[in-house]
């Protein structure tokens, strides 16, 4: 008999033995020891690449290694597994260099035996290893705990499970992530070998050893029979698979059979599983049948020498892991590339007359956002799904595909809004149904989330309408996954927070509010690290806290606010008039610290602002901590980040900052994130958004955004704000019109909410549309044209317009420079109403971009305000109010004069009067204030005057608002 033993050792690796509550090689603090039954080695192997290259590596590995056993070489046996796998891991490190494949063994009770045998073949692969002991009574749910966190760890590219057969039960072997087990010992790993389909699963390395050495036995058994005695289910099935697939006839037994000594004799080949395999006498096999034995943890038989291939077994065993834990590595960096999307679109069947939202959103089933998110390429880990249809996106896709390139880049924006609606979501779902559902073109819509404040007010919902909205519409509307009440809770914790640290200032002295500040723990004091970062912008440039100065105690522990310069207020997601002006502090315990402030809507919040500007995690958390709140009496500027608070704003954002994922009536995806207020803030969606979506619909891909109100409002602040924060250049305009809007534009009467329409917006007339085309239509495209890019007019239709009324507006809007103007009919026909639309925007995405900004940020304050009042507005001249001027002047002293601006303006008229239609002249733009949003990151001066709390209406929308109670639906919500 020809068999293989390995007996020598192989050179060792560094080996850190884990302490409770430190890191080991900079591996997570969560596969640290966490009790007395546990311990945990890491084990990091060294580089592939180094000491003279591979063949050198290799060659000192096998030198001790080598040894021959009855003509057979040991080194033979390995080194075809290993030089392949070394060869695999050089080209994956070729491409990937900072990758380090990463086997964690759980086993029961320590098995040194086992754990030397695993970090030779490492240290020879260059793989690292993780050995998490268990005790060996350990129980089902604690082998579920390990495997659980080692599933969710994306460092790990394969779990060894080392128990006894007892521990690998269903629930384990059914916890284990497929493509993690290397062992190949999972049903669907065990089924994808039955069925010849390996380009997932994984062959069971005691498997391939086993067949790799009945290949090298010196008889070929090509057609003899290979009979296997006992085993695991498991690994039995693999085997006989494995055999028959090579040509071999596979046989099996057990060790209670009465005929084994007869079916031993008769088989070419005799593979021994499973305990008990010691006791068969050597006279049970016939001369020159190959006999391996798979028992590696016992003790090798000097009498039984010729039978037993245990220590050869092992080492070769834990090759063919090692390989599998490369081969599983390269399929996970290759789940990281770019994946095409697949995207099952559903059917529509639009209905004569159109249904209202709400009944057309719910005869459409969304799919499972799990599934949604698989078609456009989203890995099951980047996804936190909120119940069925919607889902948050980690940012960790952003670093995932940092190397794709972006797709094209639309902004959907309008005409100056009237009371009558332009629809700009509903045209941007129609447009992305039509590019991705018809079309088969990737592409994305980018929306806000819209407030409880308009939705229970006067406007209702932003989800579209008609046959191009996002589902499920109720869902969409009604709080979505909780990002404006973490901004809420955020912004009050900070008004909290402001209002208590002056009324301990007021009432304590210095040396008590530093004992409070900074108190002692265990006798010690300590100053936490948003204090150690205040003391040094105050210039002090000390870290223990008895080594201050009396001076610099005081400067350290008062902030000193003026309650008269105080700019920060709280908010609320409710329309409520009543609390636009407040008074707080009237309880006695409050000690005389009244003062007034007032409530804003939440979206009007600065953090909100911040949530859509941001473009990391860590970028948040700086913006949030340069948010200025008020200023000292001395007249400096107070932050967030000076109160202490900073840290855990962002804690409570930090989930806020995940876009939600959900889909239209036809399928197509959708992010909804953020929505600052379109008056004081930019009004648009988050710059993470468009990023994430831009990534995902690849190259040749569309996302379509939203700018708020009109062109001179949302889509100026888009360019001039967003795209700056962002990097990002939008490649085409999307201009929406609406005949009636523009009837209203060209002198059409006035419209009163409720009251009938007047029959101007009924009837034809075609001289209202030229008016409104030849003026708001023309300037709302010559802005756009100021930055550069190329417009695309859309014409939504109602079924009140006439079609020599629509194509009027087409006409004109070419004659004005557009690019094309084509009518909508997304509302009554889905996507198919918006294919002309969307063939016009790809054809205007082609042609190239000459974008620029309106002005360069280090001019100064008054001529950037200058610039968009007569650029853009077409006003003469601005005209400053004293408070302004003074705003201006200690911006400037402050080092905020280079900041974008963000106009505050009524968003019905290109002048700052309402009543004003069309493209008034000859005004002059009164600028009462100026304040400035830091952390956000721009100015924003005040035109007349702005509301940030709005008011319910004599009939709100929630008139209409009800829920029944047996089925849940929700009735009247539009």
């Amino acid at each position: 008999m020809k068999l293989s033993m390995i007996r020598s050792a192989c050179g060792s690796l560094r080996i850190h033995p884990a302490r409770p509550g430190s890191r080991v090689s900079g591996f997570p603090r969560r596969c640290l020891p966490v009790g007395p039954a546990h311990g945990r080695i890491f084990i990091r192997a060294a580089s592939a690449t180094s000491s003279g290259g591979t063949k050198q590596k290799l060659a000192d590995n096998f030198g001790q290694l080598s040894q021959k056993e009855d003509g057979l070489e040991s080194d033979s046996v390995l080194r075809d597994v290993i030089q392949s796998t070394e060869e695999a891991m050089l080209a994956l490190q070729r491409g990937n260099p900072s990758v380090q494949p990463l086997l964690a063994i759980i086993q029961a009770g320590k098995d040194d035996s086992l754990l030397e045998v695993n970090k030779k073949m490492a240290e020879m692969i260059g793989i690292n290893v993780i050995q998490i002991c268990l005790s060996k009574e350990c129980s089902e749910d604690e082998i579920v705990e390990e495997v659980l966190k080692l599933n969710e760890d994306p460092r790990v590219h394969g779990v060894y499970l080392h128990l006894p057969p007892a521990s690998l039960t269903n629930r384990v072997l059914s916890t284990l992530k497929p493509e993690k087990d290397v062992d190949g010992i999972s049903d669907l790993n065990v089924g994808r070998l039955v069925r010849g389909d390996l380009s997932k699963g994984f062959v069971p390395p005691i498997a391939s050893a086993v067949l790799y050495l009945l290949e090298k036995h010196d008889t070929p058994l090509e057609g003899k029979s290979v009979l296997l005695v006992g085993g695991e289910e498991p690994l039995v099935v693999s085997l006989q698979c494995l055999i028959e697939r090579n040509g071999m006839v596979a046989l099996k037994s057990h060790w209670s059979s009465k005929s084994l000594q007869r079916q031993m004799m008769q088989a070419d080949a005799v593979v021994l599983l499973g305990a008990g395999n010691t006791d068969v006498p050597p006279t049970w096999v016939r001369p020159g049948a190959a006999v391996i034995c798979c028992e590696p943890t016992l003790e090798t038989d000097e009498d039984a020498t010729e039978m037993s291939s245990k220590p050869g077994l092992g080492y070769l065993t834990a090759a063919y892991r090692t390989q599998n834990v490369v081969r599983s590595c390269s399929r996970w960096l290759k789940e990281q590339q770019y994946r095409p999307w697949h995207l099952r679109s559903l059917k529509l069947q639009p209905m004569t007359p159109v249904p209202s939202d709400i009944e057309i959103s719910r005869a459409q089933t969304p799919k499972p956002v799990d599934q949604l998110a698989e078609e456009i390429g989203l890995l099951p880990e980047e996804l936190e799904a909120y119940g069925r249809s919607k889902a948050k996106v980690r940012l960790s896709l952003l670093d995932r595909l940092h190397k794709q390139p972006d797709g094209k880049y639309v902004l959907v924006a309008g005409i100056t809004p009237t009371p009558l609606g332009e629809g700009k979501s509903t045209v941007i779902i129609g447009l992305v149904q039509a590019l991705s559902a018809h079309l088969k073109l990737n592409s994305f819509a980018c929306l806000r989330q819209p407030s409880q404040g308009p939705t229970f007010g006067v406007k209702g919902g932003a989800a579209g309408g008609g046959y191009a909205q996002v589902i499920p519409m109720e869902e969409f509307n009604l709080h979505l996954t909780g990002d404006i009440h973490a901004i809420t809770a955020a912004n009050n914790l900070l008004a909290a927070a402001i209002d208590a640290r002056m009324l301990h200032e007021a009432t304590q002295s210095d040396k008590a509010l530093f004992n409070r500040l900074v108190p002692s723990v265990n006798g010690v004091r300590r100053f936490s690290p948003i204090q150690i970062s205040r003391l040094r912008r105050l210039g002090i440039n000390k870290i223990d806290p008895a080594s201050l100065s009396p001076q610099e105690v005081s400067a350290f522990v008062r902030l000193d606010l003026d309650p008269s310069k105080i700019t920060w207020q709280r908010v609320v997601d409710t329309n409520d008039r009543f609390l636009r002006k407040i008074t707080v502090g009237q309880a006695s315990t409050e000690k005389g610290q009244i003062r007034e402030t007032g409530f804003d809507i939440a979206v009007a919040s600065e953090i909100m602002a911040i949530l859509a500007l941001a473009d990391s995690l860590e970028d948040m958390k700086n913006r949030l901590a340069r948010m200025v709140v008020g200023t000292s009496r001395s007249g400096q500027p107070v932050t967030a980040e000076d109160l202490g608070v900073s840290g855990a704003l962002a804690v409570l954002m930090k989930d806020a900052i995940k876009p939600t994922l959900m889909q239209t009536l036809e399928g197509t995806p959708v992010f909804v994130h953020a929505g600052p207020f379109a008056n004081i803030a930019h009004g648009n969606s988050s710059v993470l958004a468009d990023k994430l979506a831009l990534k995902l619909v690849g190259r040749d891909g569309f996302v379509v955004t939203e700018a708020g109100f009109g062109a001179d409002i949302g889509m100026e602040k888009f360019f001039n704000i967003k795209c700056r924060a962002s990097g990002l250049r939008p490649n085409v305009v999307v201009l929406v019109a609406t005949v009636r809007a523009l009837k209203m534009h060209g002198g059409g009467p006035n419209v009163s909410a409720g009251a009938p329409l007047p029959r101007e917006y009924i009837d034809e007339n075609l001289s209202l549309v030229a008016g409104g085309s030849h003026s708001n239509l023309r300037k709302q495209i010559q802005i756009a044209h100021l930055f550069g890019v190329p417009v695309v007019v859309a014409v939504n239709v109602f079924k009140t317009d006439t079609q020599a009324e629509i194509d009027l507006v087409c006409q004109i809007a070419k004659e004005c420079g557009a690019s094309d103007a084509v009518p909508c009919n997304h509302w009554a026909q889905g996507g198919q109403g918006s294919l002309e639309l969307a063939q016009a925007v790809n054809e205007a995405a082609s042609k190239p971009s000459n974008f620029q900004f309106l002005y360069n940020t280090e001019m100064p304050i008054v001529e950037k305000i200058k610039t968009i009042a007569r650029k853009v507005y077409g006003a003469d001249d601005i005209e400053l109010s004293p408070e302004a001027k003074a705003k201006i002047d200690y911006y400037n002293q402050q080092g905020y004069g280079t900041l974008p601006i963000c106009m505050a303006k009524t968003h019905l008229s290109l002048s700052h009067m309402p009543d004003k239609k069309g493209v008034p002249t000859g005004f002059v733009l009164p600028i009462r204030d100026v304040r400035a949003s830091i952390g956000a990151g721009f100015i924003y001066p005040l035109v007349g005057t702005m509301s940030t709390m709005p008011g319910l209406p004599t009939r709100p929308c929630f008139y209409d608002i009800d829920l029944d109670p047996v089925t849940e639906e929700i009735t009247g919500l539009f």
